[in-house]
Order: structure tokens, then sequence, then C-alpha cells
């Protein structure tokens, strides 16, 4: 394994253990969901320039454009969390009140 896939992997699994593990604010989440984001962007690109095919190229791409819109719903609703509840507590956001 290279220490560019190696750097690659760590990055992803450091994301999803912080994820896993790390979930009592929802910035703190949404911050480990763009790091696994990120690291599979990176994976993409160095990917398609390793085969240098240009069809594979949009792919990168996409999970960039992706990758925005699931940040900018993240904020979105951690704002209206933070307005209604007061925190961004995980904790406080319970389903089954109104």
């Amino acid at each position: 394994m290279t220490p560019t896939h190696f750097t690659i992997s760590s990055a992803f699994l450091l994301g999803l253990i912080g994820l896993a593990f790390h979930r009592t604010h929802l910035l703190s989440a949404l911050l480990c969901l763009e790091a696994i984001i990120l690291a599979l962007f990176i994976a993409l690109s160095l990917w398609s320039l390793q085969l240098d095919a240009t069809g594979c190229s949009t792919a990168p791409i996409l999970i960039l454009a992706f990758s925005a819109c699931e940040a900018s719903a993240g904020l979105a609703l951690l704002v209206a969390t933070a307005r209604t509840h007061g925190t961004d507590h995980i904790q406080a956001l319970n389903l089954l009140q109104c």
C-alpha cells in the first residue's frame, strides 16, 4: 500500500470513526461527514488521474457537487435546530416531541 492510499484510507476511517463515536453535537457530525466526502473526492480524483481516462473525470466533480449540497442542507438544519431548540446537541433532537 502506497503512502497516498494509506493517507486517504486513514482519513476516511477517521471520519467514519468520528461520526460513529463523537455524536454529541450536530456540528461535529457534519464535520465528520465532510471529512468522509473529502477523502472520497481525493480518492476518486487520484484514481481518475492514474487511469488517464477522461470519462472517469466527471465522478469527482459529481461527488464535489453532492458534497456542497449536503453541506448547505446540513448548515440549514443546524441553524434551524439552533433557533428552535437553542442548542446543537443531538440529545435535544427528539422526534417524539412536537
